[in-house]
């Protein structure tokens, strides 16, 4: 098989291997079993591994980016409830086996970061790219809420990505999901913190002028009883 069928396979193949074995653990062989191709189809869509990386990073993107674009939280009326039903979304989608979850750009980039540039590269563009959907809603949440608190709207989508990633390392040194969730979860409250109204200001009291010599009320004598 080396028509474009075969292509889609081995790209939706690299998927799958590249977050259970990695980069380097798989192999161009793993790559044609899983997909159900020849190795002579291998070479005729790609020239590497190292290309099929490439290309595999770009096809995670448009294939996750699809899955974004057509999410329903962007049918939330305000901007910052935009961004919180983006968040429980990504929540609710950390659930299973880590291959499943994890996401494939960050799972390469931390191991052909020096070693590959180009993958880096698709790397970098997969996150960042991702990162760039959520800016317009950070702008527009800034300004309802006035929060100009040092940050920018590209700072802080950019902040969910770390997040996320750190999130989906955190869950692969424990081997399960829960401790990701969580970190999504702090995430959640420093937005709200970020986003919620500044503490309420007290009035200032009025200044007591003191009493004038007449103005001074006359005491009552300890031995006479006061009035009730």
């Amino acid at each position: 098989m080396v028509g474009p069928r075969a292509k889609e396979k081995l790209l939706d193949a690299s998927l799958s291997l590249f977050r259970e074995r990695g980069f380097a653990g798989t192999t161009v062989d793993d790559l044609c079993e899983r997909a159900g191709v020849t190795k002579g189809a291998f070479f005729h869509h790609f020239e590497s591994k190292d290309a099929l990386g490439v290309a595999a990073v770009e096809h995670w993107s448009r294939t996750t980016g699809s899955l974004f674009h057509s999410a329903p939280y962007h049918q939330t009326p305000d901007a910052l409830g935009r961004i919180r039903a983006y968040l429980a979304l990504r929540k609710s989608l950390i659930r299973g086996e880590l291959a499943q979850f994890t996401c494939v750009a960050g799972t390469l980039v931390q191991e052909t970061y020096a070693s590959h540039p180009d993958i880096r590269a698709a790397c970098a563009n997969s996150i960042f790219g991702h990162a760039q959907t959520l800016v317009e809603d950070f702008a527009a949440a800034m300004k309802e809420r006035r929060v100009s608190a040092g940050v920018t709207p590209e700072s802080l989508a950019a902040h969910t990505q770390c997040v996320l990633q750190g999130a989906f390392i955190l869950a692969k040194t424990r081997g399960e999901p829960r401790v990701a969730v969580e970190s999504v979860e702090h995430l959640e409250r420093y937005l709200e913190l970020l986003f919620s109204p500044g503490p309420k200001r007290r009035p200032a009291r009025a200044k007591t002028r003191p009493l004038r010599k007449s103005q001074t009320p006359s005491r009552t004598p300890s031995n006479e009883r006061t009035m009730p």
